[in-house]
């Protein structure tokens, strides 16, 4: 028993290691639970990357002042349409990039990379024009007092001026996740997020010739930390050794593969503007209450992203496999690999909803002294963890509808879930009713659950195993 023990920890480390250093592997055979494993460890990682970016950020900011915390809010709810483009192209990037892996497409799969990155940079220059003449009016229309504007609008300025580092990131490990090459995308972040580590303090606080730019500092490290890692992507796509190898004569605009990304992204980009236009609305009913308890919001959604972010990892992993199946003629296997990774993300976000439900106080408390700050934030906190298991089939179901290219689905499933039931009932629970800030985290639980219910439901269908992309 104790030989098999041993064997048995000798192949996960084995696995692991294998995960970490991204060696190339054949998704569309062999065991299922290894090819989840082997692309989930380094999505979940990579994605863990990605909130920790957030939550170093607040604690420092959170040492500048409520409104500093607040203008991070605002600033990330308008952000989130800038996610919303990124993630809604990055869907279509994978789908299509992994539909071409499995059909041991190379040359299509580099075609449609570059494509990607056209797109996502001619966008980030219409987004940047309007974050750089238009900081104040942004934080104004999305609720901001006029002392916060002041403090703050810098912060929105920087981030939404330097969007293309956020875009261009999303879009390459996009590409990464696709091909199967999950490790390069964690990698470049594990970098991006080393960078804003040691950058943070020093422009938020100011460090010999570099003086103290107090929220503004935040932006500066974070659009620093990214630029690098995409820099770092870029070289590696062109000098690396994955599967995705691009070369000068791959720079050119293609008209049927471009039409074919933008086709099947609209449905991803609308899926998520949906989705993220929802969050926007809920912080503009949540300033209603004021800046702490809009502070105690933003804190306790960027502790809820620390776990919901693996989550997200396995989804992607998910979407992954079912493109490279269905590219491979194996559909069977595409859902069989759904299955498998929803039940491995249920036990995950079971585990942590009972951590957060009985120790949200105590989180919320690391990152601000505010009583009114930590109570709205671990209620919220509470309140979003009671589902957790339903996000858990939700989102890894959702995203493998994106993973077959099917991005419509998800996209109907988001409009009813979020803009005909989720804002409706919050607007109705924390104004109409005057349950307060309880009735939006109540609002937010009940559509997640809503879209696991849903999105199962239609999964099962199996229209999603006809799509051709």
């Amino acid at each position: 028993m104790t030989e098999n023990n041993q064997t048995s920890k000798q192949t996960i480390f084995s696995l692991f290691k294998d995960a970490i250093l991204g060696r190339q592997q054949d998704f569309t055979q062999g065991s299922i639970r290894k090819a989840v494993f082997l692309l989930a460890i380094p999505m979940i990682l990579e994605m863990l990357m990605e909130s920790i970016f957030a939550l170093v950020d607040i604690i420092y900011v959170s040492r500048v002042s409520v409104n500093a915390v607040a203008t991070v809010g605002l600033t990330e709810s308008v952000l989130t349409l800038v996610y919303a483009v990124a993630i809604g192209l990055s869907m279509a990037a994978t789908a299509l990039v992994a539909r071409r892996t499995g059909e041991k497409d190379n040359e299509g799969a580099n075609q449609t990379a570059v494509q990607v990155i056209f797109l996502g940079i001619f966008i980030s220059i219409l987004i940047s024009i309007v974050g750089i003449l238009y900081p104040k009016e942004i934080l104004e229309l999305m609720g901001g007092e006029p002392d916060l504007i002041e403090e703050g609008y810098r912060y929105t300025q920087v981030l939404l001026g330097g969007n293309i580092t956020v875009m261009l990131l999303f879009l390459i490990n996009a590409i990464f996740r696709g091909a199967g090459n999950a490790s390069i995308a964690m990698w470049t972040l594990i970098l991006s997020n080393g960078l804003n580590i040691i950058l943070d303090p020093i422009f938020i606080f100011g460090l010999g010739p570099i003086p103290a730019y107090g929220v503004e500092g935040a932006a500066i490290a974070t659009t620093i930390g990214r630029g690098t890692a995409v820099i770092t992507q870029l070289l590696v796509l062109f000098f690396g050794a994955g599967k995705i190898k691009l070369v000068a004569k791959d720079l050119v605009i293609r008209i049927a593969v471009m039409v074919n990304l933008i086709k099947v992204s609209l449905g991803g980009i609308g899926q998520f503007i949906i989705g993220t236009s929802s969050w926007v609305f809920l912080m503009r009913i949540m300033s209603e209450f004021g800046s702490e308890v809009l502070a105690g919001y933003t804190i306790a959604i960027r502790v809820m992203m620390f776990t919901l972010m693996p989550a997200w990892g396995m989804s992607n992993a998910a979407a992954t496999l079912v493109g490279q199946n269905l590219g491979a003629k194996q559909p069977e296997r595409a859902e069989k690999s759904v299955w498998i990774t929803s039940k491995y993300c249920a036990y995950f976000m079971g585990s942590v909803s009972l951590v957060y439900i009985f120790f949200a106080p105590t989180f919320l408390g690391w990152f601000s002294e505010n009583t009114l700050v930590v109570e709205n934030g671990a209620l919220c906190l509470q309140i979003i963890a009671a589902g957790y298991i339903a996000y858990a089939y939700g989102m890894v179901v959702i995203q493998s509808f994106n993973g077959s290219g099917d991005t419509k689905t998800p996209t109907y499933v988001n409009f009813v879930c979020f803009w005909l039931f989720q804002l409706p009932f919050a607007y109705i629970m924390a104004i109409t009713l005057n349950f307060g800030p309880v009735g939006v985290f109540t609002a937010i639980t009940l559509a997640e659950v809503l879209i696991a219910i849903v999105g199962v439901w239609l999964f099962k269908k199996g229209k999603w195993k006809t799509i051709q992309v």
